[in-house]
């Protein structure tokens, strides 16, 4: 009897594994997922897929003195992008350059830069949801960062991707809206803040940061201005403000932009105050109540169809406006780069380009930072490279 019953169970057991692992969509040739899913017969309509790679043989310098000199593969990331029906498009990007372990948050690796799905939903309404980049302005920050050589302090430290929803309103073909709502972050504090929540500061419950940003262009689409201001929660009691402008222009050989950022920071999220107190005996705190400004301007000139040259350089500042802990208030860093460019474009498209790149970054301190146990230094760069979109299909 108790044998009967053993394998009653087990038969019982081995049909019910059966059942749970049929599969919920059977496979049929022929057909993608979403016809499948759909029933209705509806195909993707478009493809594409692309391999961004960008290396380069760089001289790195501070003060003038040589610190390495090395071959580097600065950024490999592959690119699906498409839309099925008529109204869905959807947008995936992953970094090979990145950190790879899923985040607390997002539960999604930080390698994966945009994961997204776009429904327009009427003429004038389109949505996106998924992993996105946050809806900031300026051009710095918004164009493709595999075609930017070296970016500001400011946009180099801002956590730019983040799952969240986006609604988009067409006001006209040259002006939209945009009101977004993300994670401020996509990991834990400790990844977030150089040295951690303090340990007076409370946990936030609702880390969002939310976004308004209105994108217009002008004078046969040559001026193109992209305002934003966006609002979230670092901690308790510790919120964050962005404001930022991108102000664009681009016309035949011409592009030129100024770009201006702020932020006001309840803590210390891009953490460039923090650092300078790393080499303190008590250890590095994480700053709080903190202001950055940048001001970033850029001219290309476009002096043949194969070749095209740049100048650049950024002007930037970091403060504190409350005082807290060690941290004084007042102004800390200083810093401004130059830059000089000479691209090749050997094809006639610009999926190739071969780079000459010269960068002087200037790091200046003010006495409060240098009490703190930081110096003033300058770092050089000169780097020889290439960039390559490849087209997989």
């Amino acid at each position: 009897m108790k044998k009967t019953i053993l394998f009653a169970c087990l038969l019982a057991g081995g049909v019910m594994a059966a059942v749970a692992q049929e599969p919920l969509i059977r496979p049929a040739e022929g057909k993608t997922l979403l016809e499948r899913v759909t029933k209705e017969g509806k195909s993707i309509a478009s493809s594409s897929m692309n391999l961004q790679f960008y290396t380069s043989a760089a001289a790195y310098l501070t003060d003038g003195k040589l610190d390495e000199a090395a071959f580097k593969i600065n950024a490999v990331r592959l690119e699906i992008l498409g839309s099925f029906g008529k109204d869905f498009s959807y947008h995936f990007r992953q970094s090979f350059n990145k950190y790879s372990n899923p985040h607390v948050l997002d539960k999604l690796s930080s390698s994966v830069e945009c994961a997204l799905v776009n429904w327009k939903m009427n003429r004038r309404f389109k949505l996106t949801v998924g992993k996105q980049a946050l809806q900031l302005g300026g051009y710095e920050y918004w164009v493709n960062s595999i075609k930017v050589r070296e970016f500001s302090d400011f946009n180099n430290n801002i956590a730019c991707y983040q799952a969240g929803v986006n609604g988009a309103v067409s006001l006209s073909p040259t002006q939209q809206l945009n009101f977004q709502v993300v994670n401020n972050r996509g990991g834990d504090e400790d990844e977030t803040f150089l040295y951690g929540r303090p340990e007076e500061v409370g946990k936030v419950r609702v880390p969002m940061l939310s976004t308004a940003n209105w994108d217009g262009y002008f004078f046969d689409r040559g001026l193109n201005l992209r305002y934003s201001v966006s609002w979230g929660q670092l901690a308790d009691k510790r919120n964050i403000l962005y404001l930022t402008a991108g102000n664009v222009w681009e016309k035949g050989p011409v592009l030129a932009y100024v770009d201006f950022m702020y932020s006001r920071e309840g803590l210390d999220s891009k953490g460039l105050v923090s650092e300078l107190s790393a080499s303190r005996p008590e250890g590095g705190v994480t700053a709080q109540h903190v202001s950055y400004f940048a001001t970033i301007a850029n001219f290309d000139y476009r002096v043949h169809r194969h070749w095209n040259l740049y100048v650049k350089g950024a002007y930037e500042t970091g403060s504190v406006y409350k005082a807290n802990g060690f941290y004084e208030k007042g102004l800390y860093r200083r810093t401004w780069n130059v830059q000089a460019c000479a691209e090749y474009f050997p094809m006639e498209n610009s999926e190739l380009l071969i780079f000459l790149h010269l960068l002087y970054k200037n790091h200046g301190l003010t006495q409060r930072a240098k009490a703190l146990g930081a110096d003033d230094y300058s770092s050089q760069r000169i780097s020889l490279g290439l960039v390559y979109t490849i087209p997989v299909f």
